[in-house]
């Protein structure tokens, strides 16, 4: 099995399972950036954003916030959450079905989601609206077809 979360949800590979139904898969990160980074995970696999259905990244979501509230309300102490997906090799998707990542954070913590990053400003917004409500408009005609 070349996918390491495909072998996870078969039980090839281990896991520490912090929620499981027919649909889903959450488990601790096994590199995590914060005690209780959680991954959830689809058991359908999907690569990216740009192959995964929209209900099923609604039910991914849907369960990080349940898994951000446990976090608040659970030993772990934790007084928010940051919740990503990195969506292909551009955005440092190192594992090629679909996560999402909960991340507990506390208030104080050190650990900096994006450290160094440095804010820019946008040259020419209404281009880049122009050419995303174009793009927008474009897969919108294909789905009605």
């Amino acid at each position: 099995m070349s996918c390491v979360f495909c072998a996870v949800i078969a039980g090839d590979a281990p896991a520490v399972r912090i929620h499981e139904d027919d649909d889903y898969l959450a488990f601790l990160d096994i590199r995590p950036f914060t005690r209780g980074h959680t991954l959830v995970i689809p058991k359908r696999h999907t690569v990216d954003l740009t192959d995964t259905p929209a209900t099923t990244l609604a039910g991914m979501t849907a369960l990080g916030q349940r898994i951000a509230l446990a976090a608040r309300a659970s030993g772990l102490h934790a007084d928010g959450n940051n919740i990503a997906i990195n969506d292909g090799r551009a955005a440092f998707q190192s594992v090629f079905h679909i996560h999402l990542h909960v991340v507990p954070r506390r208030s104080g913590d050190t650990w900096s989601f994006a450290r160094g990053m440095v804010f820019r400003r946008d040259p020419d917004r209404e281009q880049t609206g122009r050419l995303l409500r174009d793009a927008l408009a474009k897969l919108d005609a294909r789905q009605a077809d």
